[in-house]
């Protein structure tokens, strides 16, 4: 495990403040924002440690509300909305600076023997094939893809994570437009066993899987009109709800399959869809997320259509 993993680690182990009250730090973003992954994952382990042990999150809905702080603390109050004889029911409110900047509500859900089909899991190349992102972000900032800045602060957001396109991503391909799908393969740069983590598992893969929803889905929508995103600086934008569906059992730290794609974009607004597959072909997540998408006025005036 490496120090960047770690630090996320205890990232996501809240202080409990009072009883159902936890407080939460943040860490550096790409952007001057608290990073969308990680408000839900801390808030989605704040739920988690209410919730009884034998039940992990199967599904979790949310809003962003506003930018978070990242210099602030923020504070994660839960209510403990129902505890049937299956499913338990936990709401969360993220505060920072008297205001609420984020909203969850989850479900958790004991084991429990149903009906069984799933979506085949689609081609992708072998992800040991494919290149670390220490290997292509220098590389992209070479070929003049990328500010070397703006590479060197994706290696450093992404440092806890292995993370690895299956087709190149937006920044390489401005102005070519491309089907609304991308690929990603990632884990845990490290075993979590050797944590020793806080978190219990399943709820610790979970929150992980969470963390790292947030980083590429949008990528999807900028691929449909050749938009190289924030890292270009030819579109602005941010996620405004996200909503995920745990199906099957997965751990964070074995690869895993996130296959995304855009069916529209409207309004200001794109929608990504994505379903995260284990490497021998469960399907384990469904991820749904809009997001805020805005194109700049220099560029609008470059481009009429946009």
């Amino acid at each position: 495990m490496n120090d960047a993993l770690q630090s996320l680690l205890d990232l996501l182990a809240l202080e409990q403040i009072e009883q159902d009250i936890f407080r939460g730090r943040s860490r550096a973003s790409v952007v001057p924002r608290v990073f969308g992954g990680q408000v839900a994952a801390q808030a989605l382990v704040a739920a988690g440690r209410t919730a009884p042990a034998d039940r992990p999150p199967h599904s979790l809905h949310a809003y962003f509300l506003r930018p978070g702080d990242p210099g602030a603390p923020i504070v994660y109050t839960v209510d403990r909305i129902r505890d049937g004889r299956s499913f338990t029911t936990r709401r969360v409110v993220a505060v920072q600076h008297g205001q609420p900047v984020f909203h969850l509500s989850a479900s958790f859900q004991a084991d429990e023997e149903g009906l069984d089909h799933q979506e085949p899991m689609p081609p992708a190349t072998d992800p040991l094939e494919l290149p670390t992102a220490a290997e292509v972000l220098p590389r992209h900032a070479a070929e003049g893809y990328l500010d070397p800045a703006v590479a060197e602060r994706l290696l450093e957001a992404r440092a806890a994570i292995d993370l690895r396109y299956v087709d190149e991503p937006p920044y390489v391909t401005v102005g070519e437009v491309r089907e609304p799908r991308s690929q990603v393969w990632f884990r845990t740069q490290g075993k979590l066993d050797e944590a020793g983590a806080a978190i219990p598992r399943p709820l610790l893969d979970i929150c992980l899987v969470t963390y790292v929803s947030d980083m590429t889905l949008l990528d999807s929508v900028l691929l449909a009109h050749g938009r190289g995103g924030w890292a270009v600086g030819d579109v602005v934008g941010a996620s405004l709800d996200h909503a995920m569906w745990f199906h099957r059992p997965l751990r964070a730290d074995e690869w895993l399959l996130y296959d995304q794609e855009s069916p529209t974009a409207h309004g200001g607004r794109g929608l990504g869809k994505g379903r995260i597959f284990t490497a021998d072909g469960q399907l384990a997540v469904s991820v749904i997320q809009e997001g805020v998408i805005r194109v700049p006025r220099e560029s609008s005036r470059q481009d009429p259509g946009a």
